[in-house]
């Protein structure tokens, strides 16, 4: 919105051309995101608190020590990133840009959904909410009709294409498949991230990583001189997809405030299953889907324990870990908490840097 007005007086008055510079916004996206959140984040709280007298419901089958240590922490702590995300974006994105509005499409959509669902679990004091057909009917629906978007409004042959890091000349043409892998692109980046948010500041600090990566990426490809330069595939407009990723990181810094350990608040589904599809979204758009599965290879090993235990206990009636998500397993290990943490967030910066390595390596 702030670029639409002031840019236009970039002529009479100099300091207004800091507004077309994709790199001032971000970073005020970011500043922006990061000072709502501390903002709202006590009034938040204290709202979700008022109507969550006994917080979030805690699953009897998991770590003992949740029963006692993180009874009545109020969830949904996702509205408090996905407002300050959704302002901070609307304020320095440049709203004329279909991509921005196709992203936030899906991050709000995913994130209403991850609402009813922690809406029926509080409400009913259980952990069943929505059904899992039922969340992935949706989730399917928003997903596709967003991938169906982003697609009409790429250009060039490699618009329906599957790219690949490092191979700069291979391309795998999807043609009218590409949605629907654009789909599963961005449901299972959501579910992934949700999966992951078991532990205090645990799925937050992966996804804050994941988005600063997606900084660079969006503007690199969207610049045609840096993506040549670098030998990436442009795309026309991912550029303004930056602020966004940045404005992400700033809302997570400021909900990671309120859920450093002893968490304040839970995240929940509806930030979780935000925060996953937006990432999807932008990786979908940048033409690096695979690098998201790199960065965030975190969340891809904690999807996999969960369909290798399921998988596993079916057919043999044993489990493979002592409980899945991994991070779990290793709870009941006898980890502390904070040391599965930040031991997680060090994967997560070197597989950062392993994505990060595949834009030069061409």
């Amino acid at each position: 919105m702030l670029y639409i007005l002031f840019r236009p007086l970039a002529d009479q008055f100099i300091l207004f051309n800091l507004f077309r510079y994709i790199t001032f916004r971000a970073g005020a996206a970011c500043m922006t995101a990061l000072v709502v959140s501390f903002l709202l984040g006590p009034q938040v709280i204290h709202w979700l608190k008022s109507f969550q007298r006994q917080g979030q419901p805690i699953r009897l089958d998991g770590p003992e020590r949740h029963l006692t240590e993180k009874k009545g922490t109020p969830t949904m702590g996702g509205l408090l990133i996905l407002g300050s995300l959704a302002i901070s974006t609307l304020l320095w994105a440049d709203l004329r840009n279909g991509y921005v509005w196709a992203v936030l499409f899906v991050t709000l959509g995913y994130g209403v959904l991850g609402f009813w669902d922690d809406y029926l679990k509080v409400t009913k004091l259980n952990t069943r909410g929505v059904s899992g057909r039922m969340k992935l009917l949706v989730q399917a629906v928003i997903g596709l009709a967003t991938a169906i978007w982003i697609t009409s409004l790429a250009r060039g042959p490699l618009s329906t294409a599957l790219t690949f890091p490092v191979l700069k000349e291979v391309a795998l043409q999807l043609g009218y498949f590409f949605p629907v892998f654009g789909m599963l692109v961005m449901m299972g980046a959501s579910n992934a991230v949700n999966l992951t948010d078991g532990l205090d500041g645990l799925a937050i600090v992966p996804t804050m990583i994941a988005a600063g990566v997606f900084t660079l990426i969006a503007y690199l490809v969207g610049n045609r001189v840096f993506a040549d330069y670098l030998q990436l595939n442009p795309v026309v407009g991912a550029g303004e997809l930056a602020v966004f990723c940045s404005a992400l990181v700033g809302a997570g810094m400021g909900f990671l405030w309120f859920n450093a350990p002893p968490a304040k608040v839970f995240m929940g589904d509806i930030g979780a299953l935000g925060l996953g599809g937006a990432l999807g979204a932008v990786a979908m758009v940048t033409k690096h889907e695979i690098v998201l599965m790199i960065v965030g290879g975190l969340f891809v090993v904690e999807t996999l324990s969960v369909v290798i235990q399921v998988f596993w206990f079916k057919r043999t009636g044993r489990r493979v870990f002592l409980m899945a998500p991994l991070h779990h397993h290793f709870e009941k290990k006898g980890w502390a908490e904070p040391t599965i943490v930040i031991r997680f967030w060090i994967i997560s910066m070197i597989l950062a840097l392993v994505g990060l390595a595949t834009l030069k390596i061409r």
